[in-house]
């Protein structure tokens, strides 16, 4: 399957993508690992508006209760999708019974790119707050699989790995494979997602990188989870022990 209107870095397409784009990616119920792959392909082909590059470390605060910092030179993308309100679980109890409840509360909510060809880092969250319910240490490889789900849609993978790790207490599940958007077979990265979970919701950090400066500032990048002391995001030994 070939994503509409991806030849437009550069070309007359350029305008009427983003209008699409923009528009799609507001849609509440769309999938919302699909708006995530969507976007880091929009991004690699130049037709995403980006924020000013600073030469200073690029640092996101979440309200979930972590903060994950990039070294200098990464540009941030301007007007993330905006975060749906978390509602509690008493006043949503009927969606809470909606196969969609994830895609409903699952939110992209910092992008960040650098360097030609580009690579991508995205956050993503769900709140446990607006889901209804609690993800578990058991539940962790099913949701985050369902980011593998939506990569597929959209991207030709091959050669993928998986792992499971802990940072202090938060359990990670990791994957990383070699990939190219879906009718660009020469633009090849290395896709890697790393999830995890917190006390106020789930987290998934994914990368699209050209190369392996790219990947070395994804993986090193500082993360503090729930008041932890910082540590690197993806360590040596993340793909040692393989997920349950």
């Amino acid at each position: 399957m070939k994503t509409p209107g991806m030849e437009c870095a550069g070309s007359e397409n350029e305008s009427s993508w983003r209008l699409a784009f923009n528009s799609w990616l507001k849609q509440p119920r769309a999938n919302c690992c699909m708006r995530i792959f969507l976007l880091v392909t929009a991004l690699v082909l130049g037709c995403v508006p980006l924020a000013a590059q600073v030469q200073s470390p690029l640092t996101y605060s979440s309200p979930l209760g972590f903060t994950y910092t990039l070294p200098p030179g990464w540009t941030m993308v301007k007007a993330p999708a905006a975060a749906p309100p978390a509602t509690p679980p008493a006043e949503r109890s009927a969606r809470t019974k909606s196969k969609n409840r994830e895609a409903d509360c699952a939110q992209v909510v910092f992008t960040a790119r650098h360097g030609s060809p580009a690579s991508i880092i995205v956050i993503t969250e769900l709140p446990f707050a607006c889901y209804g319910q609690t993800i578990t240490a058991q539940d962790l490889s099913g949701f985050a699989t369902g980011a593998e789900a939506g990569l597929k849609q959209h991207f030709d993978l091959a050669d993928p790995v998986y792992g499971s790790y802990k940072l202090d207490t938060h359990p990670m599940w990791i994957e990383r494979a070699k990939g190219a958007p879906i009718g660009h077979p020469t633009s090849l990265y290395t896709i890697e997602i790393a999830c995890g979970l917190l006390k106020k919701g789930a987290a998934c950090w994914m990368t699209m990188a050209a190369g392996a400066s790219g990947l070395r500032a994804f993986e090193n990048g500082a993360v503090r989870l729930d008041g932890k002391p910082a540590t690197a995001l993806v360590p040596a030994s993340a793909f040692d022990k393989k997920p349950s």
